[in-house]
């Protein structure tokens, strides 16, 4: 193949389009690969989430491509229109303003279709932000598992939370800096006060890789005019201690009964599973704690 053509002769004969999937930098416009250049280059259509950034990516790169606009508010009104065009035989160029498209980012509706069209769907592997933090985080890298951004209900986002509490792994978190203490201040709450990594502005001037527990992070956060950046949460995942002192157990049921409004058992067993203690106990001290309100 040609360095300066994505295309191949068996894709030539193809006769419908190919949808490539263009991982773009999430600061340092450097960070991308020659083979997603050349693609960029030479495909009929780029999909962008935002047309003005893509263009100025795309300017500083000296390329000029034909850009339409593909985002989380007009993806299924747009889709349609794609993937008749790449029915047609035109190449299609995916790309979200920062990192692998389809990731927490529009894409997935775009996809879905290709693939059901019987349309090749092609990576272009580059940065993204989740593999990015955790390579340098410090946290176990052998398993972890992306979370992305929580739901804005409150109740879809505490019920996830309780159910993270007793993930294992690695868990990785997006969020922005206006919604930032608040997550924290929720992780903390229910799953108590763990030692996590925060990222900020990665691959940037002012990147920062911030560590500790969630009580110093929002120390941290707190003492500052303002946060600002793309932030990255990563979180330790749950590690069993049969044992943990009485006194958590205890403040972590009146914190949950007051957030959650579960019913005892169900708290019981969450936080027994949670710190590997007898469910009974757990349950004991709940009713304990209950029966004082």
């Amino acid at each position: 193949m040609p360095l300066n053509s994505p295309i191949n002769d068996s894709e030539k004969k193809n006769k419908k389009g190919q949808l490539y999937i263009v991982a773009t930098p999430i600061g340092n416009r450097d960070d991308i690969t020659i083979r997603a250049l050349n693609i960029l280059k030479h495909v009929d259509l780029i999909a962008a989430e935002d047309t003005r950034h893509t263009g100025l990516f795309l300017s500083h790169h000296k390329i000029k491509g034909s850009l339409v606009s593909y985002h989380e508010h007009n993806e299924k009104k747009r889709t349609p229109g794609l993937i008749k065009k790449l029915t047609e035989g035109l190449s299609v160029a995916l790309v979200s303003n920062a990192g692998t498209p389809s990731v927490s980012d529009p894409g997935y509706c775009l996809i879905k279709e290709a693939i059901a069209n019987n349309i090749k769907v092609v990576p272009v592997p580059g940065v993204s932000a989740a593999i990015t933090a955790l390579s340098a985080a410090g946290l176990p890298t052998d398993s972890f598992v992306f979370i992305g951004f929580l739901p804005k209900t409150k109740n879809k986002r505490l019920k996830l939370l309780m159910e993270l509490a007793k993930e294992p792994r690695t868990m990785i978190f997006y969020e922005s800096p206006k919604r930032i203490l608040k997550l924290l201040d929720e992780i903390k709450l229910i799953s108590g006060d763990r030692y996590c990594v925060l990222s900020r502005e990665m691959t940037k001037l002012h990147e920062e890789f911030i560590r500790g527990s969630m009580s110093e992070i929002l120390q941290n956060l707190k003492a500052r005019s303002a946060i600002k950046g793309e932030l990255t949460l990563l979180v330790t995942g749950l590690t069993k201690d049969k044992d943990v002192p009485l006194e958590i157990v205890r403040q972590e049921i009146k914190n949950n009964i007051k957030l959650t409004g579960d019913s005892l058992p169900s708290l019981a067993k969450q936080i027994a599973i949670k710190y590997g203690l007898p469910k009974n106990k757990v349950y004991e001290e709940a009713l304990k704690i209950k029966g004082k309100k």
